[in-house]
């Protein structure tokens, strides 16, 4: 097997946080001014960027942006597991098991969850869905 360089293996991630980051810096950044101008108007005085970034103004901008997000993607990994559609990339065959579907081995290559089995095993199958569908600390679902 060849060696790879740590950011070949690593570029998918370092790409994804770059852009999170970069992102959420531009939130940020923009929501402070937003957020100083609404202060303006009142005749209070405008915040520095740092007490910003602790505020709720900050912390209910980002998670109104992110939880419509994690909420689709959540579901989307949660559908494609159980159901099928035909001609789609994501979706399972119709009609074969696929390499997925197989039960994991153990062995020198697994993953150390797959090794130890029980409910490690079951936490490392599940684990996509619940990093999406886990809570995250200091937000609220809203009430329907």
């Amino acid at each position: 097997m060849k060696k790879h360089s740590w950011i070949y293996r690593n570029s998918l991630s370092i790409v994804f946080i770059s852009l999170l980051l970069v992102t959420l810096g531009g939130q940020a950044f923009t929501g402070w001014l937003q957020f100083n101008e609404e202060l303006e108007e009142k005749g209070r005085a405008a915040i520095a960027f740092l007490p910003y970034l602790a505020s709720p103004h900050f912390m209910e901008a980002t998670f109104e942006n992110w939880e419509s997000e994690f909420l689709q993607m959540g579901m989307y990994v949660m559908f494609t597991v159980w159901l099928r559609q035909r001609g789609s990339a994501e979706s399972k065959s119709l009609d074969e098991k696929e390499e997925v579907d197989r039960e994991p081995k153990s062995g020198p290559d697994a993953p150390w969850p797959v090794n130890k089995g029980g409910l490690w095993l079951k936490l490392y199958r599940n684990s996509l869905s619940i990093a999406f569908l886990l809570p995250v600390p200091g937000f609220v679902l809203p009430a329907f």
